[in-house]
């Protein structure tokens, strides 16, 4: 059985068992997480929502919170002496997902 859920502007295909990485939400190590938007349940009998299924929640627990690679952003502007420097660490929550609830 799997869910394709709505979380942080993206949809992503969950499964029990499953750890994922999704945009930094709002809790703790070892907190239970519930993500209700769920736009599909699939497996022997699929339901399509439109756009949400009703009802359908799916449940996690996060594992860590951190921050992803940096990322090197470098402007340059040839013949004008400009240069500028900077990176960029994107804050991310992984999860484990522990339940579908249809």
């Amino acid at each position: 059985m799997y869910a394709i859920i709505l979380t942080g502007g993206k949809q992503l295909k969950v499964e029990v068992g499953q750890t994922i990485f999704v945009e930094k939400l709002a809790a703790n190590e070892g907190d239970e997480v519930t993500f209700d938007q769920v736009l599909m349940i699939g497996g022997e009998k699929s339901k399509v929502g439109s756009p949400l299924v009703k009802g359908a929640t799916v449940k996690g627990r996060v594992t860590k919170n951190g921050k992803c690679k940096k990322i090197v952003v470098f402007k340059y502007k040839a013949k004008a002496n400009y240069r500028r420097k900077y990176g960029h660490r994107q804050p991310y929550t992984r999860v484990s997902i522990e339940a579908i609830n249809a």
